[in-house]
């Protein structure tokens, strides 16, 4: 939903739908649908927001966890992270 939110221009609308599906996410223990979530919202951060320090927050929390789970999704964040830094420079 926070994705949809998104693309009909509602960004704080999808901040917080993602930052409630992240609860959820960490409640119910869900470590690939929380990396996930974090992706999304360091993703909002970098290009909807220009907020690249919070993005770089989010992107490494998720890198984390994909790198945790030996998922073929950490290579996707890494090259994320790569672009949000070069926007910062």
């Amino acid at each position: 939903m926070g994705i949809l939110k998104a693309d009909t221009g509602d960004i704080s609308g999808a901040i917080a739908l993602l930052e409630q599906s992240l609860e959820i996410e960490e409640g119910i223990g869900n470590l690939k649908g929380k990396a996930m979530t974090l992706q999304w919202l360091g993703w909002l951060a970098a290009y909807a927001q220009k907020d690249y320090q919070t993005a770089l927050d989010y992107l490494q929390q998720s890198l984390d966890i994909l790198q945790h789970l030996q998922s073929p999704e950490a290579e996707k964040v890494r090259k994320i992270i790569a672009k949000v830094q070069q926007r910062m420079n």
